[in-house]
């Protein structure tokens, strides 16, 4: 009965995983879910998963329970309160700092991967909204409706102050039409390149006029609006915001982009093609747009679990530089936040400051020979322990001792990768240290 089963899904392309022979469920998968999907995890978190098996594994995810160590008492409250500062000194670098301890040590890794790829889809830089209230209100937006019906985070978009700061908003009004929003509305955040003309832009940018900031919010002034007719995507109308999103969303492109937003995050190069991609957009438009839906879907499909999709993505610079620090649970004391994402920074990944409209490219973008360096640097920095905010290196022969893996050599690429190799002698603490520097260097570390 079992292999009935799976001979009639296997035209689905999003069959859900079965371990089987072929893809049994090992410590390899368990790593790569939360490599993928969070920002690693700790090796008992590992251990529990390998032994409670995908469907108990996945649903924690999801649920924002996959974490068991290192997560503060007060972990909310304390995180409120480095925002708070942050806004009251005011200094990016805490805020930034902030987001990070959040990726670190927060219950719900899942949601906080989300808001950073909703932050590179509406990519938006505090270099020119320079209002961190506004980028953290932007960031806490993005937390809350990362996995709802997408209808609802792009209305929130289209009346959020630092968003229509960063693409001229106020500067759009009745008779003197800006076209910034409207054209990155369609070509990045709804439809893609290829499904819009330059005039569907123009007509777009006529529906959008009307908002303002009045202090820190954003008012809709209606003699500021463009009330007449137009025709956008062969639709005419008196559009305005309201009804130029709801024409977007049903447009068929629109669960094509978001379907490839979520290939992009959650699959290595190569492992999509049309027709997989396709079946996720067929199945978001059901689902009115649920990117709730889509990522449970994706993380618990067969194809997110198949051999090709295992380490062959490259980690962005907040995915290596967290999860690292995650898995060689580096809690207490714990590297300075701030001095993390300036770390990601240097590396490429300026949190809440994207290079563009376009966000970071991401994939094989993220390695220059500059980078492969930096990252180097970066894993030879976290186990010194000075260099991010540590007071003495890592205990890397105390690790492993808690776990019982003193006399195991292949403890820390188990931890880190998933596999047996390479081997790292536990006997001396100063030789481990620079051999896990190596490992964290090594390109097999750098892809999930």
């Amino acid at each position: 009965m079992r292999a009935h089963t799976l001979r009639l899904r296997s035209g689905d392309p999003w069959a859900p995983y079965a371990p089987d022979e072929a893809m049994p469920w090992d410590l390899r998968r368990v790593v790569h879910l939360h490599r993928r999907a969070g920002f690693a995890a700790t090796w008992d978190e590992l251990r529990r998963d390998l032994n409670d098996g995908p469907e108990a594994s996945i649903n924690r995810l999801l649920e924002g329970k996959s974490r068991s160590c290192g997560i503060p008492a007060e972990f909310a409250a304390f995180a409120a309160r480095l925002a708070d500062r942050a806004l009251a000194a005011p200094a990016p670098d805490r805020l930034k700092g902030w987001w990070v301890y959040r990726m670190l040590f927060g219950p719900d890794p899942l949601t906080e991967r989300l808001t950073l790829m909703w932050h590179n889809h509406f990519a938006t830089g505090n270099l020119k909204v320079n209002d961190l209230g506004l980028m953290r209100r932007q960031n806490e937006t993005l937390r809350a409706l990362g996995r709802a019906p997408f209808g609802r985070l792009l209305h929130a978009m289209l009346r959020d102050p630092a968003l229509l700061i960063w693409l001229d908003a106020a500067e759009n009004t009745k008779g003197h039409p800006n076209e910034n929003l409207a054209r990155e509305l369609m070509e990045l955040f709804t439809l893609g390149i290829g499904h819009y003309s330059e005039d569907d832009v123009k007509q777009a940018a006529r529906a959008l006029t009307g908002w303002k900031l009045v202090g820190d919010e954003a008012r809709f002034v209606p003699t500021r609006h463009d009330s007449g007719t137009k025709t956008i995507l062969g639709r005419t109308g008196a559009f305005d915001a309201a009804g130029l999103a709801a024409l977007l969303l049903n447009h068929p492109a629109a669960s094509r982009r978001l379907a490839w937003r979520l290939c992009h995050e959650f699959f290595g190069e190569g492992v999509i093609d049309d027709r997989t991609l396709e079946a996720l957009a067929a199945g978001l438009r059901a689902h009115d747009l649920d990117i709730g839906w889509g990522v449970a879907t994706v993380l618990r499909s067969r194809r997110f679990f198949d051999t090709s999709n295992l380490g062959n993505r490259v980690s962005s610079p907040v995915e290596y530089a967290v999860g690292a620090a995650r898995a060689l649970e580096m809690f207490g004391p714990s590297p300075s936040t701030p001095v993390l994402a300036d770390w990601c920074a240097r590396l490429g990944q300026d949190l809440f400051d994207p290079p563009n409209v376009g966000g970071w490219p991401g994939g094989r973008a993220w390695i220059t020979t500059r980078s492969a360096i930096g990252r180097a640097n970066f894993a030879a920095g976290l186990v010194e322990g000075t260099p991010v905010g540590l007071p003495g290196p890592l205990d890397a022969v105390g690790l492993a001792n808690r776990h019982d893996q003193g006399r195991n050599p292949s403890f820390f690429a188990q931890l880190l990768l998933g596999t047996a190799t390479p081997r790292i002698p536990i006997d001396d603490a100063e030789t481990a240290r620079r051999d896990i520097a190596r490992l964290l260097a090594s390109p097999e570390a750098q892809r999930t």
